[in-house]
């Protein structure tokens, strides 16, 4: 499901104009990115939680090529699924 399919959905759900729906949509995911931006943790119940995790330094390796690759640190988003959507 991409991101027009969100907007298709929520326009049939609701019955509100495509515009609105598709400017409702960008509005969610605007203020998601920014708390993630922020540090903040996303919770939504029976969906699941988005947080920035610190990605440690270490070093890799290509399956295919077998170079050695190092990791910088940095931040990364993790998504832990919320008990509704594990018991799908």
């Amino acid at each position: 499901m991409i991101k027009a399919d969100l907007v298709t959905r929520g326009t049939e759900e609701s019955e509100i104009p495509r515009g609105t729906a598709a400017l409702a949509v960008d509005a969610i995911f605007a203020t998601m990115k920014d708390a993630l931006r922020c540090g903040k943790r996303i919770e939504l119940r029976g969906f699941g939680v988005f947080q920035i995790c610190e990605r440690r330094r270490g070093s890799a390796r290509n399956p295919r090529t077998g170079v050695a690759a190092e990791i910088t640190p940095g931040k990364t988003v993790r998504f832990k699924p919320g008990k509704g959507l594990r018991d799908l």
